[in-house]
């Protein structure tokens, strides 16, 4: 209405205005209809303004997260981040390739690996939502919901819902931000085959140190086969005390070299029941390393990472305790805006009597390749080749896979 009333507004002075000029001087000194029309204009225009501004309630923390900027609708509201993310894989395997990722391309043909629905937005001074569901073939699945703190001071912050843990680097990412087509193989078989997440709360703390230093921890369901293996998994027997939840911390410290370098170094662990007998308990260790060179200004934006995370597990089982390890390295190499290559390598050892993997008697290593294309920030193809050794196999399994994803909406920013 306002937009309507300027325009009209303008429109009369452009005809009108020789008119209003002779009478202006013909009347010297006085206040013409010029200057009214002026004076309706600028109250017009300022009416505009005030209701292009946000509520004077609103704090300016409310306004803005560490991941992205949330702007007021013109109706005082606060924007809504919603995006589709579709990953579809066409896949090659000389053998059965016993892959154990939740979102990885599994047979030979046509792999539908997800359509994931995200969701954020501030609700209001106080609290963030984010959610996330994955679309398969054969249902929907929530993969996050909870919500979080914005304003608690200290540089305190809790999240309360249904998350993925902070152990480790990958887990705590979805796979549109995985380097690879596959999860590595040390996640789905310590973790489970969608990482570690559950039903929980946690605590984290950025502590006042010189250098970024960032301290969590959450209480979670220990039940879950897709989410909680080395635990309860697939058996909830049921809360009876305190020690019957996953209890994970984790240490962040990020260290910037100049411009162009930087590091990021995390401590995890891991520590709830097991379902192999009455008593029985398991933990996990791990430790990761990422460290990025990006030359600051460079017009193609060239970047070079490079990722280790090792994962050390042990478990209480009837007449003894089971112990192995595993973790991958990989290096990426952003070498354009559109064009990006890698490599990877893995490792996990394997026990004879594993109740888990009754299979994996031996160690089992991994190597992969891979070339990206970025048509635009919104869709990529990937071509992935992948040489699977498992000791006890005669032959390894070779595979090829050619990934596309594309994205559709308003996401928030990842982190580093």
């Amino acid at each position: 209405m306002r937009i309507r009333t300027v325009i009209g507004t303008c429109v009369m002075l452009c005809l009108t205005g020789i008119s209003r000029g002779a009478l202006a001087q013909e009347v010297p000194g006085s206040p013409g209809p010029e200057d009214a029309d002026r004076r309706a204009l600028e109250e017009a225009l300022g009416a505009d303004r005030a209701a292009a501004r946000p509520p004077a309630a609103m704090p300016p923390a409310a306004m803005q997260t560490a991941s992205t900027t949330v702007a007021p609708t013109a109706a005082g509201g606060i924007s809504l981040d919603l995006s589709f993310i579709l990953d579809v894989a066409g896949a090659w395997y000389s053998q059965d390739p016993a892959t154990i990722g939740g979102h990885d391309p599994n047979r030979t043909g046509f792999n539908f690996q997800g359509l994931e629905l995200a969701i954020q937005s501030n609700v209001d001074p106080y609290f963030r939502f984010v959610g996330t569901m994955v679309f398969s073939q054969f249902g929907v699945e929530v993969e996050e919901a909870y919500g979080q703190t914005l304003s608690l001071p200290g540089g305190l912050q809790v999240r309360a819902g249904q998350m993925l843990t902070r152990f480790g680097r990958i887990n705590g990412t979805h796979p549109h931000q995985w380097s690879f087509v596959d999860q590595p193989l040390v996640v789905g078989k310590f973790l489970g085959s969608e990482g570690s997440r559950g039903l929980g709360a946690e605590l984290s703390w950025l502590t006042p140190l010189p250098w970024f230093l960032e301290v969590s921890a959450s209480m979670t369901d220990a039940a879950g086969e897709c989410c909680a293996r080395s635990f309860l998994g697939g058996r909830d027997l049921g809360i009876h005390g305190i020690g019957d939840f996953l209890y994970t911390a984790a240490i962040r410290q990020f260290f910037p070299f100049g411009r162009d370098w930087s590091l990021l170094w995390g401590l995890s662990g891991q520590w709830g029941p097991n379902a192999s007998g009455h008593g029985n308990r398991t933990e996990i260790y791990g430790t990761d390393l990422y460290l990025r060179y990006r030359p600051a200004g460079h017009p193609e934006r060239m970047a070079l990472s490079w990722t280790v995370e090792g994962f050390y597990r042990a478990r209480q089982v009837p007449g003894t305790s089971l112990r192995d390890y595993g973790g991958y390295a990989q290096m990426v190499w952003q070498i354009t805006r559109r064009w990006e290559t890698g490599v990877r390598y893995e490792f996990v050892s394997g026990l004879p009597g594993d109740p888990l993997d009754p299979e994996w008697t031996d160690h089992r290593q991994r190597a992969a390749v891979q070339a990206t294309f970025y048509p635009s920030h919104d869709s990529r193809i990937r071509l992935q080749g992948n040489g699977d050794w498992m000791a006890w196999r005669q032959k390894p399994v070779l595979g090829a896979i050619l990934n596309l994803e594309l994205a559709v909406g308003a996401h928030g920013a990842h982190t580093f």
